[in-house]
């Protein structure tokens, strides 16, 4: 198959300078707030966003070193498969994070619960849908037995470069 390449539309911007410290999901950023600066070439596609809550932002891991297909991952001590995890080493470095919108300047957008580092590259934006995004979630593997840890783990920085 074919390379396949990413323009960014736009950066992220939040408190977090580097890795460490960064927290590791949105529900562990509460509160925590940024922006997100679309590039003016996208602005236009930001008609009509003010009108949702939540956005999820597709970025990608500008930061991350190379990928292994077994991890450990901030919130457990055994290695799991890379795609068993969130952890932000993979073979395609994209994350997701689903953050509250709470205003919109021309082609800025003030979020909060960011967990993403100063500067990440942003490579799409979706309006979080409820009826579209919530599942009945029955299994959560490894992570049951970690969940207590999901706002307090923190970025150790190991998987940075």
């Amino acid at each position: 198959m074919d390379e396949i390449t990413y323009k960014p539309i736009g950066i992220i911007h939040s408190p977090f300078i580097e890795p460490k410290g960064t927290p590791i999901q949105p529900e562990g950023a509460r509160g925590v707030a940024g922006t997100v600066e679309v590039f003016p070439e996208y602005a236009g596609g930001l008609k009509d966003i003010e009108g949702f809550s939540h956005l999820i932002l597709i970025y990608h891991f500008h930061l991350v070193g190379k990928w292994k297909p077994e991890v450990k991952p901030y919130m457990d001590n055994m290695p799991h498969g890379v795609f068993a995890t969130r952890a932000p080493a993979r073979p395609v470095s994209v994350g997701i994070s689903v953050v509250r919108l709470t205003g919109v300047e021309k082609q800025l957008l003030h979020i909060l619960d960011v967990d993403i580092v100063e500067g990440t590259p942003l490579l799409d934006i979706k309006p979080y849908v409820p009826e579209f995004d919530i599942r009945e979630v029955k299994k959560t593997g490894w992570l049951k037995y970690n969940m207590h840890k999901l706002t307090s783990s923190r970025d150790d920085e190991r998987f940075v470069k």
